[in-house]
Formats: structure tokens, C-alpha cells, sequence
């Protein structure tokens, strides 16, 4: 792996809290987690889920490894047919599930994928890998090539079953499936704040005994005004003209 990208994104966002890296092989990276050694880890899929939880990242592509002067190293892919001539090593860390071994036997199995590439670089077979472990393990003497049709590895993160997952560990699955600074996925939501009840309206309270306003903002009408354009105060008897005494 080269997790460099989500090291730095994790040192952007957690400055205070380190990020201790380690590197273990394909067979010791689940006892690693298991132990509580480690938080997270790369792991190759398949991964057992009776204790362990992953998530799927991405399928590798295939490679085979040969010396630079090697016949294949002249073309951009190879199929495993290709390889019917060679020695094809597959050391006992190998990490792609074959149903046969493409190319001729071997007369033994090397220890590690390492100890095989020291086999290719002596003129000795080739052999055929996941694309980072050619990275890991680069020579100037070496090079490799795609194999179209040779099995693949699927590569996930995987920690430890626990419930709730740890905070930090949630926040590294984060970073590791893209989520963004903002994102409140995977983290503890803050539970919503009742409303403030709304104070009922004071009345406001005139001089004198039984004053008061009206609450008639909308219409603009003001208390003790006669809606008619006149002057205020209750209004008298009936208009016109006096009535003459008999």
C-alpha cells in the first residue's frame, strides 16, 4: 500500500493526534488487528467477518515481473498463455487464488514474494503478482506487465468489531472512502434543541378606568377614533333637527 494521500489528509484534519504507520505481510496483517496491534489495517480480501469488518476499496491489476531484457518486456500486456514456457514461481505468501499455476512447475516454493523476485532477477522464471507488490519490491533490473487474464486481488480496510466503532477509527474510514471535512456521516449527530416557546402578547393598558387598545395593527385603525373621519368620544343621539315641543 502507499497510503500517503490519506496520511496527509489525516494530519490536515487531526493535527494533535499521530498517525503511526507499520508495515506487516499479507499473512500477518490479520493477526495484527486481531491483537489490537494495530487500529486499522490493509488487508486482501477475503477477510473473515466473525471479528473482523472491512470494506471493499478497489481490484488490482495483475502484473508479471521479468527482467528488463526479458522477450515480454517488449510488449504492453501479456495472457497467462504467454507465460506457457516459463517457471513461474509462486511463493508461499502469494496472495492470488489460482485454480492452476500457469507456466512450468517449479521445483520448490520461495518463502516470500521477496525471496522470488531475487529468483527473477537472477535469470531464474518469472513472477506474477498483484501491481503494488511490483512497486514494493522495484528493481532497476526489473520490470513489469500487465496479465489480462490472471486472477486478481481485491483490496479492502479492515479493524477490529466493536460497537460502537471508535471515533478516530470511524474518522480514518472517512478519509479512506473520501468523505469530506463537512460530512457528518459515520459521526455522532447532535441531537435536535426543542424550540423556545413564544411569549403570549402583553396588552398594553391605557389611563384611566377601562382604557385600553385595540389590537388593530392590520386595519391601522387607532382606539378612539371614529372610523368615519370624526372627532373621538362615544358617539350621541340620532342627527338632524330638534324636535319642537308641543
Amino acid at each position: 500500500m502507499t497510503p500517503a494521500k490519506w496520511v496527509r489528509i489525516w494530519n490536515e484534519r487531526l493535527p494533535d493526534v499521530p498517525l503511526a504507520l507499520a508495515q506487516v505481510s499479507s499473512a500477518e496483517v490479520f493477526g495484527v488487528l486481531r491483537s489490537g496491534d494495530a487500529d486499522a489495517g490493509f488487508v486482501r480480501l477475503p477477510v473473515d467477518r466473525t471479528d473482523l469488518s472491512a470494506i471493499p476499496l478497489y481490484t488490482e491489476t495483475t502484473v508479471v515481473v521479468v527482467p528488463k531484457d526479458h522477450v515480454v518486456a517488449a510488449a504492453e500486456e501479456v495472457t497467462v498463455e504467454d507465460l506457457a514456457d516459463e517457471v513461474v514461481w509462486q511463493p508461499l505468501d502469494d496472495t492470488l487464488d489460482w485454480e492452476k499455476l500457469p507456466g512450468q512447475p517449479a521445483i520448490e516454493r520461495p518463502a516470500t514474494t521477496a525471496d522470488a523476485i531475487e529468483l527473477v532477477a537472477a535469470g531464474v522464471g518469472v513472477l506474477v503478482v498483484p501491481q503494488s507488490l511490483a512497486r514494493l519490491h522495484h528493481r532497476r533490473d526489473l520490470t513489469y506487465r500487465p496479465v489480462s487474464d490472471a486472477p486478481t486481488s481485491r483490496v479492502a480496510l479492515s479493524w477490529p468489531q466493536a460497537e460502537p466503532t471508535p471515533d478516530l477509527v470511524e474518522e480514518f474510514i472517512g478519509i479512506v472512502r473520501g468523505r469530506t471535512v463537512n460530512s457528518t456521516r459515520g459521526r455522532p449527530q447532535t441531537p435536535p434543541q426543542p424550540k423556545a416557546k413564544r411569549k403570549p402578547a402583553e396588552k398594553a393598558t391605557g389611563a384611566g378606568k377601562g382604557g385600553g387598545a385595540r389590537r388593530g395593527a392590520a386595519s391601522g385603525k387607532t382606539a378612539g377614533k371614529n372610523p368615519r373621519g370624526g372627532s373621538g368620544g362615544a358617539k350621541g343621539g340620532k342627527g338632524g333637527k330638534p324636535r319642537r315641543r308641543p
